[in-house]
């Protein structure tokens, strides 16, 4: 049976914030197989990850997350940075993890860290599910990789972030410590684990081709029009006040999303960056995006108010719950750093949402710039602006 239990701390020296955080999550568990391990850029992430180590002999995996974490005992941040684990527990379960640094063939990567996850793991089977962590960069091409080896299983995850997009995230994978590159844990169990993901943002009527891309991530023009002027006539702005980092922030609650081929899935697309190249080209009032975009395909703007933001992650924590035969026993709640931004100084009504939902069940809120998951029959998949809320069965 998987038990799971969470600790947290602010202790300003991070050595002792990861070790009292594992000592807490760790404390009366038997059989632990995993410690969930999440922390802030502003700490010394060497020093947070030999803390936990210190105390907890099983596998550790994690990310820095943007501005705080949420537990169970309240929305955990500090001045001085913050750490908190998640446990989870069965004599039952194998884990298998794995990390490597980025590098020019990054499908080839993932292959590795797959095939490395399941040596770790002691094994030569595929893993019923996986947790993947990335650099905000080229989270697909490690997906592909990694699904290479042991085809097409459920995963979730997200990718690691600092406060302010400026590239201080770390990925952390027992003693190795990472800015750029993927982690995975591969989970062997005959548990249930489900997944939940969403970015809960309504479909308006503008939606559009796709007719120019570059480097994958760069939105052209959408009909022919320049993307961002696309862009500013459907939500009524102009271009001018969206260049740069602006656009990053306005586009939080009018983001562009992308359907699955089957339409069960609306995946977002968050515009990160307006560029204006300085020349009369096309090149002129391009979108960056988050994710990969295709030329020939549709996008669609989305628009959700913070109000729905917020009812959002109550929504999706009860949607996964439903989801499960059995009782769960862990939730791992993986919610985007930009809508953390949007919702701004209302986090506490998030903070509520998740406790009424999770009902005593123990879970770990954690802010990434990418989130990773799937629906229904959609495959694993790399979005923006979403949640990734997974729920671990306790049989």
């Amino acid at each position: 049976m998987l038990k799971s239990k969470v600790g947290h701390s602010t202790n300003i020296n991070s050595f002792d914030a990861g070790a009292h955080s594992a000592g807490r999550a760790s404390e009366g568990m038997l059989n632990p197989k995993l410690g969930l391990l999440f922390t802030s850029c502003k700490n010394d992430v060497k020093d947070v990850v030999k803390g936990a180590k210190s105390v907890f002999d099983a596998p550790v995996i994690g990310c820095t997350s943007s501005g705080a974490i949420i537990t169970p005992e309240g929305i955990i941040s500090g001045e001085e940075g913050f750490a908190g684990m998640m446990v989870l527990d069965d004599a039952d379960m194998t884990v298998g993890v794995a990390c490597h640094e980025g590098g020019k063939d990054p499908r080839a990567i993932g292959r590795k860290v797959a095939i490395e996850a399941v040596e770790s793991a002691k094994t030569t089977r595929a893993p019923a599910y996986f947790y993947m962590i990335a650099s905000p960069k080229e989270e697909e091409e490690y997906l592909m990789g990694i699904q290479d080896v042991i085809g097409r299983v459920p995963c979730f995850g997200g990718s690691a972030a600092d406060d302010t997009v400026e590239g201080n995230w770390k990925i952390f994978c027992e003693d190795k410590i990472i800015s750029d590159g993927v982690a995975v844990a591969f989970f062997y169990t005959d548990n249930e684990i489900v997944t939940s993901y969403t970015g809960a943002y309504k479909e308006t009527k503008n939606v559009g081709i796709i007719t120019e891309v570059k480097n994958d991530r760069t939105l052209v023009s959408i009909d022919g029009i320049s993307a961002l002027k696309k862009y500013a006539q459907w939500t009524n702005t102009k271009p001018e006040s969206l260049k740069g980092q602006n656009l990053l922030v306005e586009s939080i609650t009018k983001p562009l999303g992308v359907k699955d081929p089957l339409g069960n899935l609306t995946v977002i697309r968050h515009p990160m960056f307006g560029n204006d190249m300085g020349t009369k080209t096309t090149a002129d009032d391009t979108i960056t995006l988050g994710n990969k975009v295709v030329e020939g395909t549709a996008i669609i703007q989305l628009e959700a108010t913070v109000d729905q933001l917020i009812e959002s992650t109550g929504e999706t924590l009860k949607d996964v719950r439903k989801q499960l035969y059995t009782e769960p026993a862990a939730f791992v709640l993986i919610h985007c750093g930009g809508r953390k931004l949007g919702i701004g100084d209302r986090l506490e009504e998030v903070y509520k949402e998740l406790v009424r939902e999770a009902k005593g069940v123990p879970f770990i809120t954690v802010f990434t710039f990418g989130e990773y998951g799937y629906d229904e029959h959609s495959a694993n998949i790399c979005g923006g602006l979403m949640l990734s809320f997974t729920a671990f069965g306790k049989n």
